[in-house]
C-alpha cells in the first residue's frame, strides 16, 4: 500500500509553504475560513442560541474572535488607540445582543482579520511590537511570531470547542 500524497497528510494551508514567516499567517487564515465553514448551515437561531453545556453561542465565539483579533494585532502589536474590549469586558465579548444582525457580527470580524492581516503583511516575525497599547512604553514587547503563535493557539482551541458545540447542536463533526 502506498502512503497517502503529502496534501493528504495535512490540513491547512498548501503543503508547499514551508517558511514560517508565511506559514503562520496561512494557517491563521486557514482558521478563520475553518471558523466560517464551521458555522455554515446553521439556522440563525442556532447561531445565537447558547449550546448547554457550554453557555455560549457559536456566534458568541464569533464575536469574541474578533475581539481576540484586536486585542492582539490593533492593541497590542500596532498599538492603535482601540478598545481592548467591549462596554461590559470580556465576558461581554461572548454574548451577542439580539438587535445585532448576525451579518454585522461577521462583519466586525471579518474588519479586525483584515487589519491584522494588514498589520503583519510583509513582516518578519522578529518584528518587534509597537509599544503604547497592549505594552507598556519601557518594556521590552513580544515579537510578531509570538503574538501570531498566540493567536494560532486560540484559534486552534476555539475551533476545537466549536466542534464539540456543532456536535451537540445537530451532530455536524469533521475537520
Amino acid at each position: 500500500m502506498e502512503p497517502p500524497a503529502q496534501r493528504e497528510l495535512f490540513t491547512g494551508p498548501g503543503a508547499d509553504i514551508e517558511d514560517p514567516g508565511a506559514l503562520l499567517p496561512a494557517y491563521l487564515d486557514w482558521f478563520r475560513d475553518t471558523l466560517r465553514r464551521k458555522c455554515e448551515g446553521l439556522p440563525q437561531e442556532a447561531l445565537r442560541a447558547p449550546v448547554l453545556p457550554l453557555g455560549w453561542s457559536p456566534l458568541g465565539l464569533v464575536q469574541h474572535l474578533g475581539w481576540v483579533e484586536r486585542r492582539w494585532m490593533r492593541w497590542g502589536f500596532a498599538a492603535e488607540d482601540v478598545p481592548p474590549y467591549p462596554p461590559g469586558g470580556e465576558q461581554a465579548e461572548w454574548h451577542v445582543p439580539e438587535d445585532l444582525p448576525v451579518a454585522e457580527v461577521w462583519a466586525r470580524f471579518e474588519r479586525e482579520a483584515t487589519a491584522g492581516r494588514a498589520q503583519s503583511a510583509g513582516l518578519a516575525l522578529h518584528t518587534p511590537a509597537k509599544t503604547g497599547g497592549r505594552f507598556p512604553v519601557g518594556e521590552e514587547p513580544p515579537v510578531l511570531g509570538r503574538i501570531l503563535f498566540h493567536l494560532f493557539q486560540e484559534y486552534a482551541r476555539h475551533i476545537g470547542h466549536l466542534d464539540v458545540a456543532r456536535e451537540l447542536i445537530d451532530g455536524e463533526t469533521g475537520e
